[in-house]
């Protein structure tokens, strides 16, 4: 019953001040998140490149509420395309963008985010990398894939992701699952309506398990996103089933989640890649993590009541 206590505290101001003014807070988000500036991002991402594990970065910005904001965030991730390349990384490190922090929430949000984003996409490509497009909440589906669908006229590598407790997922699947196509599949995080989305877990699990093997058999390159030991499992079992060869699809985790599972991963021949966010605006990121697994707010709570 937490999950949507915590998911509805991620939105409040109030809560977000009252968080980050705890001393310890910053000490425990330094788990999940990489740190606030564009060097320390790099020095994450460089450390995980060195065990052997792919990277994909997001700059945290979701909470715009002008079209300044939205143009810094581009700015930022231009900031970090170039910084990937100087540092070596284009080939290890790729891009998650939201494009609420592009402008799509914003009056006209739609054509304001496509052309936010439009040059990030340029660039990456530019630079020998890749730009997966980070899925939201429920009202910004049809926006978020209509301009993935646009993009990938000029850039067929330009990713998306879906999530299985949406129930129009499988059907998106089944449109995304072409060739050339990089799709994530996550079980999604944020709060969702009765009327779009499974409520119940066991749901939501077989959802994944409808939409993962559709990616599987389709002709893309699906990014399996989840720490859940049973579907990892049953990913490894159906891609050996339909022929997938190890290097055809990647496991993705959270950035502090699951560190010695994402090891053995990549020791085992499998493609790994972690999901690493940076940022001053960690707060909503932060409380998510927390309302998805009882054992973030566990871990939350006792560094609380050890450090204060």
């Amino acid at each position: 019953m937490l999950g949507p206590v915590l998911l509805a505290a991620a939105r409040s101001d109030g809560i977000r001040r009252a968080v980050s003014a705890v001393p310890v807070t910053r000490s425990v988000v330094a788990r999940f998140v990489a740190g606030e500036q564009l060097p320390d991002a790099v020095a994450v991402s460089a450390g995980l490149a060195a065990r052997g594990l792919g990277v994909t970065l997001d700059h945290l910005g979701e909470d715009v509420t002008d079209k300044a904001q939205a143009e810094r965030s581009r700015d930022a991730c231009l900031a970090l395309v170039e910084a990937l390349g100087r540092a070596g990384l284009a080939g290890d490190a790729e891009l998650s963008v939201k494009l609420s922090a592009f402008g799509q929430a914003l009056p006209g949000g739609h054509d304001l985010a496509h052309r936010n984003v439009l040059p990030v996409v340029e660039a990456a490509t530019a630079a020998g990398t890749t730009v997966t497009l980070d899925m939201e909440d429920h009202t910004t589906t049809d926006s978020t894939l209509a301009i993935h669908g646009d993009l990938r006229t000029r850039f067929p590598a330009t990713g998306a992701v879906v999530q299985s407790y949406l129930f129009r997922t499988e059907e998106d699947c089944h449109a995304l699952a072409a060739a050339g196509a990089r799709v994530r599949l996550v079980k999604g995080a944020y709060r969702e309506p009765a009327a779009v989305a499974y409520q119940d877990r066991r749901d939501v699990d077989r959802s994944y398990v409808r939409c993962l093997r559709i990616l599987l058999a389709g002709e893309g390159y699906p990014m399996v996103g989840t720490h859940d030991p049973r579907l990892i499992a049953v990913t490894q079992a159906l891609a050996a089933r339909l022929g997938r060869a190890r290097d055809a699809y990647e496991f993705q985790m959270l950035y502090g989640i699951r560190e010695e599972e994402q090891r053995r991963l990549a020791a085992d021949g499998h493609r790994m890649r972690v999901y690493v966010p940076y940022g001053t605006d960690w707060y909503g990121y932060f409380m998510r993590r927390l309302a998805e697994r009882p054992a973030n707010l566990a871990f939350f709570a006792r560094s609380l009541a050890t450090r204060t």
